[in-house]
């Protein structure tokens, strides 16, 4: 398959046909059921996961097949009530195969956001890692974009990864703030209620505030410090 790129200011239309036929193209390299959206309850991924819906919708006319959606959403035990709830009452309405992924740590007597690295690893990385093995997930598809994070302006549209073996599809790259919630206005997109209240950047609870000037200012500058290496470890 042929990746062709598209530029930051491109129109949000071209876009968004951008994003759906990358996903579109990867059916062609794999099975619906191994293929997921890391689905975080965040805008992005939602957007994402809505975008994925559609695809497959059109495909599954196609072959006069049903395709369901499939997600691996991460509950760390400490993510903001509303995200859950979100996620929860989305997946229900847009008829999503949610996998649900908890880590296998006490977090009674866990050291929350000490080390934002050991945290992510432990309530996150890992989790993530042993979820793809056990659900067999060749492909999953990612709702981060370059102009998040510096750590994220040289990545690639695909990503061949291992421990364990899989790829990950990164089709709103080149999207904006901006975009997201252009695209979330036209299309009457569901966003979880945090965002009206004054939140840019959801995350879990003990590294999120609200507001910044920057989109991800109210995350923990630790972490964002070490998303590289995050990154790097297995986070997406």
């Amino acid at each position: 398959m042929i990746l062709t790129d598209i530029n930051v200011s491109a129109p949000l239309d071209a876009k968004v046909a951008h994003s759906a036929g990358l996903m579109s193209g990867m059916l062609e390299m794999y099975p619906p059921e191994r293929i997921a959206v890391a689905w975080t309850g965040g805008k992005d991924s939602t957007v994402v996961l809505a975008l994925w819906r559609e695809v497959l919708k059109s495909k599954g006319k196609e072959a006069s097949l049903v395709l369901v959606p499939q997600a691996l959403s991460i509950d760390t035990g400490v993510k903001f009530p509303e995200v859950m709830a979100f996620r929860d009452s989305v997946s229900l309405q847009w008829g999503v195969d949610v996998k649900i992924i908890r880590p296998d740590v006490d977090l009674s007597g866990y050291p929350l956001a000490e080390d934002p690295v050991k945290c992510c690893a432990d309530l996150k990385i890992r989790p993530l890692q042993k979820a793809i093995e056990v659900f067999e997930i060749d492909l999953l598809i990612t709702g981060i974009r370059r102009d998040e994070h510096p750590s994220r302006v040289g990545r690639s549209y695909m990503e061949v990864r291992d421990d364990p073996e899989h790829t990950l599809l990164n089709p709103i790259l080149e999207w904006t703030e901006m975009d997201i919630w252009s695209f979330i206005t036209m299309h009457r997109i569901p966003h979880c209620e945090l965002y009206d209240q004054g939140y840019r950047s959801l995350g879990c609870r003990p590294c999120t505030v609200k507001g910044g000037s920057a989109e991800r200012d109210g995350r923990s500058s630790e972490k964002e410090r070490n998303l590289e290496q995050l990154t790097s470890m297995g986070y997406f």
